[in-house]
């Protein structure tokens, strides 16, 4: 069972990116600030559940978050500043967009580059343990395959449509016979892909 909150005393958002492991397209993160009595039957890490699942839990978490915003950091960006700090980037202007400030920050996984002054906490596989995370990670990877699903209209040969941009099989095998395109992150080894998490 994930929990409303990690603290009781200031105003808490939950951040999670998407598609860091990924040979093209941007990387997205969201911020939400969720109710303090949020409780959920479904919610849980966008990971854990089905594609359709995730879009009917994205129009849940929109309408009854107090503030969601999402943003994304493109793959040009990416190759200039390293995934990792892509990754802080995006989330910093995910919680930048908010339309109220919150005053204490909880990140999935166990970096996070502080943002101004707001305490955080970082948190393993906060997305499944945690409401305002789980929420984060399903806003970030639903607009993160929205994304992904218009750029494969122009590029059909490289699957974005099923693999949404990770570095499957077919996808590096067609970047290798074919080349990259304006999406792809030139820093990434197609042939042995970064998969691991920093």
């Amino acid at each position: 069972m994930l929990s409303a909150r990690y603290q009781h005393e200031f105003l808490e958002a939950g951040c999670d990116e998407a598609g860091r492991g990924c040979l093209a397209g941007p990387v997205f993160a969201a911020a939400v600030i969720l109710p303090p009595d949020f409780d959920h039957q479904l919610l849980n890490d966008s990971k854990q559940i089905s594609e359709e699942l995730r879009y009917q839990l994205r129009a849940e978490i929109e309408e009854k978050a107090i503030a969601w915003a999402v943003a994304s950091v493109d793959n040009f960006e990416i190759d200039e500043i390293n995934i990792l700090n892509a990754s802080f980037l995006a989330m910093h202007r995910a919680i930048e967009k908010l339309h109220m400030e919150p005053q204490f920050l909880i990140i999935d996984g166990n970096r996070f580059k502080k943002y101004r002054n707001t305490p955080h906490e970082c948190i393993i596989k906060g997305d499944g343990k945690y409401f305002s995370i789980a929420a984060a990670s399903i806003l970030a990877k639903t607009y993160r395959d929205d994304f992904m699903m218009r750029i494969a209209l122009e590029h059909p040969e490289y699957d974005w449509h099923s693999n949404k941009g990770y570095p499957t099989i077919k996808h590096r095998n067609t970047v290798m016979k074919i080349g990259f395109t304006p999406y792809h992150r030139r820093t990434f080894r197609v042939s042995d892909p970064q998969l691991s998490i920093f």
